[in-house]
């Protein structure tokens, strides 16, 4: 799982948010509210609708409106839902040994044939465990940006969108083939409902992978807490929140 949540910095997000051209992307201002909320909610889910115990959608987190507190909340569901949806694949295909058949790195080392996911993540070089989280820190920082093609989405901008890759004096100094958004252009002739669908789609389809993700791995670390699971994933004693082997937050204090 450690694996697979690391590399969906390098796979394409859905299209679903895919604008029809650059001008309408600066254009369109996204402000919710909790009603847009409720109704969103009875669109994904018609029989729990919305359901809120905590309260948020009327919080106003850090000192800033409801609206930019929601437009939080929703790019922070769309975003873990991409993130849990490549990791439940990536488990499963770790889980079934399929890997690339070249080297993983310079000198030849070959991709880890172990076949328990988070055990295989614990095989991963330090160093290239480092490239990834670096590849994901600039993706980070790229996906904060705020520009007059692209509303921050705490700032009226549309909740998990991405912005494109710039090349020039403004962005990053040499050609980028393909954004991150949208890279194949699949969304480009698409309708706003046909859009709006896909939407609705992704965070379903999100959510159901969140909790498929830790199904797997409490069942691994808890085994029997997930019943159906039982059997079927290998076992692990691992921290499988521990990113790295050496406990890098920890080492001031001793841990």
């Amino acid at each position: 799982m450690k694996t697979a949540a690391a590399i969906i910095s390098l796979a394409t997000s859905v299209a679903a948010f895919a604008p029809a051209s650059k001008p309408s992307r600066a254009s369109v201002a996204v402000q919710e509210t909790k009603a847009d909320l409720q109704d969103m909610a009875k669109k994904l889910n018609p029989i729990v609708g919305f359901y809120d115990p905590l309260n948020l959608a009327e919080a106003e987190f850090w000192g800033t409106s409801n609206e930019a507190t929601i437009g939080f909340l929703r790019h922070s569901e769309i975003k873990h839902g991409r993130i849990a949806m490549f990791a439940f694949v990536g488990y499963i295909v770790h889980a079934n040994g399929i890997k690339f058949p070249w080297a993983m790195q310079m000198d030849g080392t070959p991709f880890p044939s172990e076949t328990n996911p988070p055990a295989l993540w614990d095989t991963v070089s330090e160093s290239a465990k480092w490239q990834i989280f670096s590849l994901i820190a600039f993706l980070e920082f790229w996906s904060e940006l705020s520009t007059p093609n692209h509303k921050h989405y705490m700032a009226g901008g549309k909740p998990g969108d991405f912005p494109d890759f710039v090349s020039g004096p403004e962005g990053i100094p040499h050609p980028v083939p393909f954004n991150y958004y949208d890279p194949f252009k699949l969304s480009k002739n698409k309708s706003e409902e046909s859009k709006a669908r896909g939407l609705l789609a992704e965070i379903n389809n999100g959510r159901l992978a969140m909790l498929g993700i830790f199904g797997f791995l409490c069942e691994q670390t808890i085994p029997g807490s997930v019943p159906v699971l039982s059997g079927i994933v290998k076992s692990y004693d691992g921290e499988v929140m521990a990113p790295f082997t050496t406990n890098y937050l920890g080492m001031p204090f001793n841990m």
